[in-house]
């Protein structure tokens, strides 16, 4: 949908030829717009579920995400990419100096506006191990993408839960907590029975033979003993950072608007 589309719909709206629910409607589904052959990017996602599309990188071209990226930003939106791959990354690095690559998350990010927004809600990431690192870093950059506070805390795995009580203030001041862990994946449900807060269990194809690529962490995350852990996909970080902004903006916008009531 472009300005002569909008311009049709309004007038259609002011002649009574169509209702203002209708409008709305077409308004929130339509707009998408093509980027070359390959692609047709969603602009009007931002408007139906509060945050842009996000590209992912795996299997695409670097000529390919240019492409997207160009159209996202052409219109605002700023930009993410995911499973980016380095020779992909490197040539982004080159076409949009002002962006963020993150070589171990894998991910590339233009900065949008919005970005100049205050910070909206608390997300803190937790890994059982360094080797897990690179999946929090890609949960890490989805959240701040979003607009959330974030802090990272890594390597306090069941291994060594001593590590892991060093870090119950941090973890009380969290709107959401995300948790990164391979091998058994155990370090959810220890995470999840000490907060009062919704942890969002990313599991990783970290670990040896019996871990099925983390097919165990993932079975044992979703068969967890605490009520309040939620499991995306295996290796999902981006996931696990978009579901824990989701809440903690929504807790964030909340305390805002209790904060301009009272005054």
């Amino acid at each position: 949908m472009d300005s002569h589309d909008l311009k049709l719909l309004l007038e259609s709206v002011r002649d009574g030829r169509l209702s203002p629910e209708q409008a709305a409607r077409d308004i929130q589904i339509l707009p998408f717009q093509e980027a070359g052959e390959f692609a047709k990017v969603d602009l009007h996602r931002r408007l139906r579920c509060g945050f842009p599309e996000v590209v992912f990188g795996q299997g695409k071209t670097a000529t390919q995400i240019e492409g997207i990226l160009r159209t996202l930003v052409a219109h605002d939106q700023g930009g993410l990419v995911t499973r980016l791959d380095p020779q992909a990354a490197l040539h982004l690095v080159n076409a949009f100096p002002d962006g963020e690559h993150n070589a171990l998350g894998r991910t590339f990010r233009i900065p949008s506006k919005r970005d100049t927004e205050p910070k909206l809600g608390q997300v803190v990431i937790v890994t059982a191990g360094t080797s897990d690192l690179p999946v929090a870093e890609e949960a890490r950059v989805t959240a701040e993408a979003w607009n959330c506070e974030v802090t990272l805390i890594a390597d306090v795995g069941v291994a060594g839960l001593h590590r892991l009580l060093h870090q119950l203030d941090r973890f009380h001041k969290a709107d959401a907590l995300v948790v990164v862990a391979g091998m058994e994946g155990a370090l959810p449900s220890v995470v999840g029975g000490l907060v009062d807060c919704p942890v969002i269990a990313v599991p990783t194809s970290i670990g040896y033979g019996a871990h099925f690529h983390g097919v165990a962490a993932l079975l044992a995350m979703l068969n967890s003993c605490a009520s309040n852990v939620v499991v995306v996909n295996i290796d999902a970080g981006f996931s696990g950072g978009h579901v824990a902004s989701l809440i903690a903006r929504r807790m964030g916008q909340a305390r805002q608007s209790a904060q301009a009531s009272e005054v």
